[in-house]
């Protein structure tokens, strides 16, 4: 009876990354937690002295903050720790917060902005508002009201990033490489916003042959940089990571970064509802540009262009509507386009971070991440 080969010493010290690398992943998102519910507990001091019935906005931000993959803090620490800041780190800890901080802003505004009554399952922050207006049967248009605090929500949110990156200390100040990423990334985001909202509204007179293009930017500058490349070139910076380490960050982060909302793209318009807690085809109800949009719009024929240009962005397509849209931009090859540039771009991060100049554990960590980035179902 022949025996198994024997586990090469190259195998056992993979599997020995990635074990100690779980392990620390899963302390330092229990150190996470315990840091945002003190620093958010010290928030709530200064609300109740404002008056207890501010509490609301500061809970709405709460609930959010709790939820998520915290895939923008675990790269921020991963990058600390790859650039050899020890283990759990303080300053590793509160920049996370402050990311988780920023996210739940932008996703506030972002789900206002494209008038989304659902996030993960649950009601939008500026729904949840508007269904407290209800409930107590409170004067004035409720709508208008959930909008507005959540708003305020939104805004509480981003005071409370910056207050939380800056309680980092010395490796936050001004000047240092963290805090100048930390700045552009988030004056990159609004300015990506800003473009999305505004090629909804004059996307159809612009001409399909450039759509991509204007889509690809938007990507890149509204998630890409500050879902996967910023938070872990922040986290290396704060470890004092040199240009060169950094650069192969971004080299590795960026293409990634751009896979990873490129499959959020697809999953708006083909996703189950069950498992992304969004309806059906919500981006399509919503009117998203998306790059599998300006795909579509650029290689599919006449009639597939007339049918989007006429129902994208309508808030009551039915289910039927949705379904015929989708078989549109299917049968456009928009979507095997668009998968075929997720696996380019997947493709393209994974060999970049086989050379990465990091030890096994970070770089068996940044692995784990990415594959979870392209191949999520919600």
């Amino acid at each position: 009876m022949s025996q198994a080969p024997a586990e090469s010493d190259a195998n056992r010290e993979k599997k020995g990354a990635e074990e100690t690398a779980a392990l620390e992943q899963t302390a330092y998102r229990q150190a996470l937690s315990s840091d945002l519910e003190q620093f958010l507990g010290r928030q709530r001091e200064v609300l109740e002295d404002v008056s207890a019935e501010s509490l609301p906005l500061l809970g709405a931000v709460h609930t959010l903050a709790q939820g998520g993959k915290r895939l923008r803090a675990l790269l921020n620490y991963w990058g600390w720790r790859g650039a050899g800041g020890e283990a759990l780190g303080a300053p590793a800890v509160r920049a996370g917060v402050a990311l988780e901080l920023f996210q739940s802003a932008a996703l506030i505004h972002d789900d206002i902005i494209d008038r989304s009554d659902t996030r993960r399952g649950a009601p939008s922050v500026h729904r949840h508002f508007s269904n407290r207006h209800a409930e107590a049967d409170w004067f004035l248009d409720g709508t208008h009201f959930g909008s507005s605090a959540a708003i305020l929500a939104g805004d509480l949110c981003l005071s409370l990033s910056e207050e939380a990156f800056a309680s980092v200390g010395e490796r936050a100040a001004y000047n240092t490489r963290a805090r100048s990423v930390f700045n552009r990334m988030r004056t990159e985001v609004m300015a990506g916003q800003y473009l999305d909202i505004l090629e909804e509204v004059v996307g159809p007179g612009h001409e399909p042959e450039h759509a991509v293009i204007r889509a690809r930017n938007i990507l890149r500058y509204k998630s890409a940089k500050y879902s996967i490349e910023h938070p872990l070139v922040i986290g290396g910076a704060l470890a004092g990571a040199g240009d060169e380490l950094l650069t192969a960050y971004s080299a590795f982060a960026l293409p990634l970064g751009e896979a990873f909302q490129l499959r959020d793209d697809v999953l708006g318009v083909f996703g189950d509802p069950e498992v992304t807690g969004k309806p059906a085809g919500d981006d399509l109800r919503e009117g998203k540009r998306t790059v599998l949009i300006a795909y579509a719009l650029s290689a599919g024929s006449g009639a597939v262009r007339k049918e989007i240009t006429d129902k994208l962005g309508q808030p009551d397509l039915d289910d039927a509507a949705v379904q015929s849209l989708r078989a549109a931009i299917e049968d456009s090859g928009a979507l095997a386009t668009t998968e075929a540039l997720i696996a380019e771009h997947t493709e393209q991060a994974f060999n970049t971070l086989a050379a990465l100049a990091v030890d096994e554990q970070t770089r068996s960590a940044l692995g784990s991440l990415a594959h979870a980035a392209v191949t999520r179902t919600a």
